[in-house]
This record gives structure tokens, C-alpha cells and sequence, in this order.
């Protein structure tokens, strides 16, 4: 299956490791993939103070570290919603 969002994340980054854990209880496993931005130097001067990060990939809507299991949920499905239009 190809991943369908985005985790912009780091090592060692505790909050990035709580939105994955977010994204498998939302049931996402295996629809997203993890990008650890210091890999890609332009991911990480445009996200270094936003992650974690999670990026729709076809719409390119992203949503912004703080956010809540509640907010995840809502902007899932929006995202999913509007890549089938």
C-alpha cells in the first residue's frame, strides 16, 4: 500500500513519537511513513519548529504540532474526503 500522509519527525523527538502513536490508534497503520527531517535539509528549515508535522500527500494539507487525538481524527477525514473529490 502506498502511504498516504506524511509524519515529519526527528530522532529522539517525544511528541513525534506520541502523533505516531496517535496515527495507529487512528487506525492509520501503514498509510503514512515517517520522514526524519534531518535527512532533508529543506523539509527540516521549513518544519524544524512545527514538529511534529503530518502532511496529506496528495492534497498537501499539513497539520501542526500542538493537536489532540479529537483533531486527528477530524483532519483524517477531511483529508480523505476531499482526495476522493
Amino acid at each position: 500500500m502506498t502511504p498516504e500522509f506524511v509524519l515529519y519527525s526527528t530522532w529522539g523527538c517525544h511528541l513525534c513519537e506520541k502523533a505516531e502513536q496517535m496515527l495507529l490508534q487512528a487506525g492509520m497503520a501503514g498509510r503514512f511513513q515517517v520522514i526524519d527531517i534531518v535527512d532533508h535539509p529543506d523539509v527540516f528549515e521549513q518544519y524544524r519548529l512545527l514538529i511534529p508535522v503530518i502532511a496529506c500527500i496528495n492534497s498537501k494539507a499539513t497539520l501542526d504540532w500542538p493537536f489532540g487525538q479529537e483533531q486527528l481524527q477530524a483532519w483524517l477525514q477531511h483529508c480523505v474526503i476531499k482526495d476522493l473529490k
